[in-house]
């Protein structure tokens, strides 16, 4: 088993955790990443965009010049996609964008971030987060503190409302726990930081 520092939130090292292998040292499989987002991007897709055919644009109701004898092409309404004001050909409608995965390919994936971040030293794991009021400050502070300036992912074991309201204004900071972590958001962070707690609870559902 690896193991990996653990620090408090002022940065300095209080003990060392053994990773399990299973979960955080298998080799990564790009592949199943890049379908496990390109599957999250295209279900983030609302799939609403709409345009209106000819038959949903208002007017056009009569046939504009007689078939024959004007000169003109024939027409049979001002409402064709050739006419200003006309309906769009083959434009959009509403769909549904989302597939899924199944299980194998979604565990691998998520066991495959996991890893990635921990072999190229991105993963960071505290010892615990304890916000004693609703204070963006020392969310700063700390980030600073474990290197974490740019892109960051915070993950606790359940909910702490103070932790996310405290980090919800921070550019790039982002807030989740172990039931409602995905693929794209390890990805997506320069920093994955994970309270020990949470490094138990991950381990126990993956490996």
């Amino acid at each position: 088993m690896s193991q990996i520092s653990v620090f408090d939130m002022k940065g300095s090292k209080v003990s060392d955790l053994e990773l399990n292998d299973k979960v955080f040292g298998i080799e990564p499989n790009a592949a199943v990443m890049h379908a496990m987002v390109v599957n999250y991007l295209a279900n983030q897709r609302q799939g609403t965009q709409s345009t209106l055919t000819r038959t949903e644009v208002s007017g056009g109701g009569r046939k504009p010049w007689r078939q024959k004898g004007t000169g003109h092409a024939r027409q049979g309404s001002i409402r064709a996609p050739q006419w200003v004001h006309g309906g769009v050909a083959l434009g959009p409608k509403p769909r549904d964008y989302s597939y899924s995965l199944n299980k194998k390919e979604k565990r691998l994936a998520m066991k495959s971030a996991l890893s990635s971040k921990v072999a190229e030293s991105e993963m960071v794991v505290v010892d615990s987060i304890a916000l004693e009021a609703y204070k963006t400050k020392t969310v700063v502070e700390m980030l600073k503190a474990l290197g974490a300036d740019k892109k960051a992912l915070i993950v606790t074991e359940g909910v702490d409302a103070k932790l996310v309201k405290s980090a919800a204004n921070i550019p790039g900071v982002k807030t989740a726990t172990v039931n409602t972590l995905c693929v794209y958001d390890i990805l997506n962070c320069d920093k994955f930081i994970v309270v020990k707690d949470a490094v138990a609870k991950i381990e126990e559902v993956y490996a």
